[in-house]
This record gives structure tokens, C-alpha cells and sequence, in this order.
């Protein structure tokens, strides 16, 4: 027995409120959860078409389990460990339109709807000079999305209330400008009358957003399990955490058409979401870059494993709270509660989150993630702070390759790794050595756009702690900078 509408007996189908782009794991236990939350428990009425964004994609997968599917969220929750599930009756269709592209554009031609998400991933918010209007698909999202405002323009004559609020979920910084400039390019290029980009400007809402949950998605591991939990199949299990936020960059209006607020859900539209980007990338994806070099080579190999350790997870908490928090704007309740939340999600038991995962491009994450940090801690403080110098040197010796005799695969950029193997390959032993290998990282500005050697005292600090790491091992290292 399968998931769909004949098996699940409350099954309801509402009105098409919400163009959706992307039906992937992060869309569906965010955005369709929140509808499927607001037409529970506030009254939305109102359901997501799933437009497929790339050739390959879920439609034919939804599609063929009526668009529903079981949700588990898994983590803390009022300090206690939850595990719960529900089916998720929010999505009314899947479309893909490289093969149905004029039932994705008669989508535009639904008085109804008013909503468009997405997310596409980083790259998907790109300008293809390729893409034309007419005739098929376009390959970008974003004219795909040209092109279906220009057919619910042209259907309803241009009229002004006839616009649409249009929130991208893309983990890019001011997402919603970015894929507004791009549309105005594909006016330009596909020679788009005027009236048209007036009707974009002024009848449009292009709110840039912040997005965070981790949504760990299919639990392959464990689905012969939840199969016999459920007593049918579901093709699409998704799994997420019990945190979530979502900060929307627009008027104060949208409230009243996206009931969030009277469904209870974390999400805040504000003036301004730049503070709260802050926090984020510097509190929750910082505390990870910062934390991941020093606690694999610590021996540690999750995130978990990393914040349960009696050292680990004093050194991040200390991280956090003596040297991250102080150099953010934000009132201190509100980043000592989000901080909080973060080591609560750091510890789930449900989510194995592997250090290494992280670790991916951790050159170019540090320089967006934890360097402001340590550039503002300075500012502020007149010091250097000393855990984050601790962890640059730590990631100068995560890239050496080796923990223990056991090979560490290294994942970035080939310039980046040339560098590293260059350095450490050409190493003679001395201390005179390893401060050679820091002033040579600190010194590659297409990295960090400037040369960190410039910082006052910051080439002896990280030099110090490479040479402790080096000659003590991580364990006894990372006891003395504590």
C-alpha cells in the first residue's frame, strides 16, 4: 500500500495560493509545513503548485503520491528530545515545464494566486543569456519566473492588483534584489514593453529572506523502520529538526495575507534583516567552521559528539559566548536565547551531522564566517581573540591532510589546495617553518581580500598555536588555550 489521497482519508484540496520552485527536501519540511500549519490552525486555504526547476527533478515523484508526504521532525524541543511526524497535505500538483510548459504558464492565469517561493539552490538566482521567452522552457529560474509574470501580466491586462509577493529562500545575502535585478535584465534583453516593468516595480513585492532549518531529508537509513511505523510506503520522507526560523525582508502588510503570526510559527517580517543574517552566519555557521578543524582533529567526527565532550564542548560554548557574541548588535537576551537554540541543534540525538560534511571549502567559510568575528572582537576589545585564532591555526593544520596516520580528504578550490600542499610538502620541521607556512596563508588575499599579516600581533598568535598543536598534539593544545 502506497501514500496517496485514497489512503490518507483527510486528504483536502485547496486553492493554488503559492507558485513554488523546487520540491526538494528543504522546501517541503519548511515552506509546505508552514502552509499545511496556516490552513490547520489559521485558516490560509491555500495550497503550493511545485514547479520542477531543472530537467531532473521530483514532479513525476509527487505527483504519483498525490503530493503528499510524512514529515518527521526530530530534535529538542522545550528542552526535551521529540520525535513526531505528520503527512503534509499542502502541495496541490507538481508541474514540470520542460514538458508541460503551458500548463506551468497557465498557472499565471489563476486569480487566486498570490505567493512565489523558491529555492534553487546558490546558483539557481543566475542570468542566462540563453533563455528566450518564447516557445519552451527557459533554463534559469529566474527567467522561467520572467517569463511567467510577463503571461500573468498580459492575461490580466496589467492590472494592479494582480501582482505577486514574490520570497525567494536561496542562502544568498539579499536574495530577493538579486533576482529582482535579473528579471529587469531579462526585460531588457527579450526588448519587454514598459508597462511591463512598471507593473514589475510597482504592483510586484520582492522580499529578500533568511531561511534556517536542517533538513537532513530521506532517512534511508532508517525507512524499513518508519515503513512499518506508517504501514504503507512513502517514497518521500522527509526529515527535518524542530528549530526553524524564517526572517522576511518586507512590509508589514504581507502579514495579513500569509497568516504566520495566528499559526503560531517562528517568522519574523521585519525592516531590516541584516542584523539577524548576522547572527546567524556569525553565531550558527561560525561556531561550525570554527568548531570543525579543532574537533576532528581532537578525534571527534560529528557535530553531536563534538558539543557532549567535556572539552569540545566547553571550547564552542566559550567560543560563542566570550567571542562571537560580543561583537554582534542585536540585544543580548535575544543572541544568549538564539545561542542557546543553536547548541540545542548542535546536540540533537536524531541527526548525525558529520564534521567532515562541514568541512567543505572551510578557507573560503572562514574568511564570510568567523573572520568578522575576530576583526570586530579586536576592534572592540583592543585584543585578539584567542579561540578563534586557535581555530584559524587549527585549520592551517586540518589542511596539512593528516590526522594521526589516517588521510584526511580535503574538499576545496584546486588553488587553495595547491597552496596547502605546496606549503606543508616544502616544510623542514622548525618553528621557523611553520611560522613560513602561516605568514603564506595569511598572505593569499584571493582568499581573504586582504593580507591578514597586516593585522596587529595576528601572524605570532596563530603561529604560537600551530606550533603547540604541532608539537603537543590537538588534546594537550587545545587544553592550554582553554
Amino acid at each position: 500500500m502506497k501514500l496517496n489521497k485514497e489512503t490518507f482519508k483527510n486528504y483536502k484540496k485547496y486553492p493554488e495560493k503559492v507558485l513554488q520552485f523546487g520540491g526538494g527536501n528543504f522546501l517541503r519540511a519548511f515552506v509546505d509545513w508552514q502552509i499545511d500549519k496556516m490552513n490547520k490552525e489559521a485558516d490560509f486555504n491555500g495550497s503550493a503548485v511545485v514547479v520542477q526547476p531543472t530537467k531532473d527533478g521530483k514532479a513525476d515523484k509527487l505527483n504519483a503520491q498525490d503530493c503528499l508526504f510524512n514529515l518527521y521532525l526530530q530534535g529538542i524541543k522545550d528542552g526535551k528530545s521529540v520525535r513526531e511526524h505528520s503527512v503534509i497535505n499542502s502541495i496541490s500538483r507538481a508541474v514540470n515545464p520542460y514538458v508541460h510548459y503551458e500548463e506551468f504558464l497557465k498557472v499565471a492565469e489563476q486569480p487566486e494566486l498570490r505567493f512565489i517561493v523558491s529555492n534553487t539552490t546558490e546558483a539557481g538566482i543566475a542570468f542566462d543569456e540563453n533563455d528566450k521567452l518564447e516557445g519552451r522552457s527557459q533554463n534559469s529560474y529566474p527567467g522561467k519566473l520572467t517569463a511567467f509574470l510577463y503571461h500573468r501580466f498580459q492575461t490580466f491586462k496589467g492590472e494592479k492588483d494582480k501582482g505577486l509577493i514574490i520570497i525567494p529562500c536561496e542562502l544568498i545575502d539579499r536574495n530577493g534584489e538579486k533576482l529582482k535585478e535579473i528579471i529587469l535584465k531579462y526585460t531588457e534583453m527579450w526588448k519587454l514593453e514598459q508597462d511591463f516593468v512598471n507593473w514589475l516595480e510597482d504592483s510586484n513585492v520582492f522580499c529578500c529572506s533568511l531561511v534556517d532549518r536542517i533538513v537532513p531529508g530521506y532517512p534511508k537509513d532508517t525507512i524499513k523502520e518508519i515503513t512499518e511505523e506508517l504501514g504503507y510506503e512513502d517514497s518521500l520522507v522527509d526529515v527535518s529538526e524542530q528549530f526553524y526560523l524564517w526572517v522576511i525582508e518586507g512590509p508589514q502588510w504581507i502579514k495579513n495575507e500569509l497568516p504566520t503570526e495566528k499559526a503560531g510559527l517562528n517568522v519574523k517580517f521585519v525592516e531590516d534583516m541584516t542584523p539577524y543574517r548576522t547572527r546567524k552566519v556569525r553565531i550558527l555557521n561560525g561556531a561550525h567552521t570554527s568548531l570543525v578543524p579543532v574537533a576532528y582533529l581532537y578525534g571527534l567526527d560529528t557535530v553531536g559528539q563534538a558539543v557532549e565532550d567535556e572539552v569540545i564542548g566547553k571550547y564552542v560554548r566559550e567560543t560563542i559566548n566570550d567571542e562571537i557574541i560580543p561583537t554582534l548588535d542585536l540585544p543580548e537576551d535575544e543572541l544568549k536565547y538564539f545561542a542557546g537554540a543553536v547548541l540545542d541543534r548542535f546536540a540533537n540525538p536524531f541527526v548525525k551531522h558529520y564534521l567532515m560534511s562541514i568541512a567543505l571549502n572551510s578557507m573560503s567559510k572562514f574568511e564570510t564566517r568567523d573572520l568578522p568575528s575576530l576583526l570586530e572582537y579586536l576592534n572592540r576589545k583592543g585584543e585578539l581573540p584567542k579561540k578563534l585564532c586557535f581555530s584559524l591555526a587549527s585549520l592551517i593544520e586540518f589542511y596539512k591532510g593528516k590526522r594521526g596516520e589516517e588521510d584526511i580528504e580535503l574538499a576545496d578550490s584546486e588553488d587553495i589546495l595547491d597552496l596547502y600542499r605546496s606549503l606543508w610538502e616544502s616544510y623542514d620541521g622548525t618553528e621557523k617553518g611553520l611560522r613560513k607556512i602561516v605568514t603564506s596563508v595569511l598572505a593569499y588575499e584571493k582568499n581573504w581580500e586582504m593580507d591578514l599579516n597586516k593585522i596587529k600581533g595576528l601572524t605570532d598568535k596563530v603561529t604560537e598555536y600551530l606550533i603547540k598543536i604541532e608539537r603537543l598534539g590537538m588534546k594537550e593544545a587545545v587544553k592550554e588555550v582553554m
